[in-house]
Formats: structure tokens, C-alpha cells, sequence
């Protein structure tokens, strides 16, 4: 017995949808294996905020921007400057200036670690928060894929008259929605 044309066509069609379902799974046990369920395990699961942004480029380029200290003003458009001494290192400290320089924050790079791509940095000035400390980490995901996570925890919202809780969450969540992106695509 023969198949004709339209049935081979059917057929080659049902086994490539099934095929895609079964990477699709196989990718997702993977990464459930390897990361865990929380958020695959990649930042702190009481963080306060959380960002992920899937990246069709190595671990290895995107990590190679994100590591860059100094290239966080190519990437946000809420810094127009920044001042970084001590390097690409635990103890740097990162000063970032707003594009009409009326504002600023000041960061303490506290953990840099290139072999797990990841670093560390303490906000020590110019946020309504007490204790702020926010995490970049590169994941490999394989087949040429890898995973922007960025998460902040922080102790305790400040009460000001310039913004309420709720509008600095949105603030961050857009800010590093827009420098996640933007990394991401300067990956090369």
C-alpha cells in the first residue's frame, strides 16, 4: 500500500509538530532538572522584584555585556553618565548619573563572579529603599540560549513625598524591562 502525496505531506507535518512538542518538553525538563522550578532557581526566590529575559545568544556573549560596568549608560536611557572605580570587581563602586544630571544613585559592587556570571551590587544612595541589593545573573540555557535574570530584595520602602511604593516598583520594573532588552540586544 502506497500513501499519496497529500497523505505523505500529512504525515510529515504530524511527525514535525511532534518532534517540536517533544524538544519543547525535553528543553523544559532540562531546565527544571538543571535550574529548579523557582524561576529555574536563578535568583533569590523571596527577591522583591524579579526580571527575565530569554536570549537567542550564547551565555557567553550576553554575559560579555553584561559583565561591562561602564556600558550601563549604552543601555538604559535613564543614565546619561556614571563614574565606576575600582573596575569590573567585588568592592568597584559605581556612581550613576541621570541624563540632566539632577539625580544620581551610588552602587557597591558587591559579588563579581565571571565563571558563574553573575554580579552583585549594593544601592547605597539615591533610592527610597533601605538595603537595596539587586543581582544579575547570565544562565545558560544550551543550543545557543541563555537567560538575562536580574532580582532585587530590599528591607523596607522609604515613605517620601516624591514617589509612592507602588510607582518605584513600576519605575524599576520598566527601567530594567528597558536595560535587559537593550543588553540583550547588543549581544554579539
Amino acid at each position: 500500500m502506497t500513501l499519496s502525496r497529500k497523505q505523505k505531506h500529512s504525515n510529515n507535518n504530524l511527525i514535525n509538530n511532534k518532534m517540536k512538542n517533544v524538544n519543547i518538553l525535553n528543553l523544559l525538563v532540562i531546565l527544571v532538572m538543571v535550574f529548579g522550578f523557582n524561576q529555574l532557581n536563578a535568583q533569590n526566590p523571596d527577591a522583591r522584584l524579579v526580571k527575565t529575559k530569554i536570549v537567542n545568544k550564547s551565555a557567553d556573549a550576553v554575559w560579555k555585556v553584561v559583565r561591562d560596568l561602564e556600558a550601563v549608560a549604552e543601555h538604559s536611557s535613564l543614565i546619561g553618565s556614571l563614574t565606576l572605580e575600582g573596575g569590573n570587581q567585588a568592592g568597584a563602586i559605581r556612581v550613576c548619573y541621570t541624563p540632566d544630571k539632577s539625580g544620581f544613585f551610588k552602587e557597591n559592587i558587591i559579588a563579581f563572579d565571571d565563571d558563574k556570571r553573575s554580579y552583585s551590587y549594593a544601592i547605597v544612595e539615591g533610592t527610597p529603599t533601605k538595603n537595596m541589593i539587586n543581582n544579575f545573573k547570565v544562565v545558560d540555557l544550551g543550543y545557543n540560549k541563555s537567560m538575562i535574570v536580574w532580582w532585587s530584595n530590599f528591607e523596607a520602602f522609604m515613605e517620601n513625598p516624591k514617589m509612592t511604593k507602588e510607582q518605584f516598583i513600576g519605575f524599576m520594573d520598566s527601567s530594567i524591562e528597558e536595560w535587559t532588552s537593550n543588553m540583550a540586544a547588543a549581544a554579539k
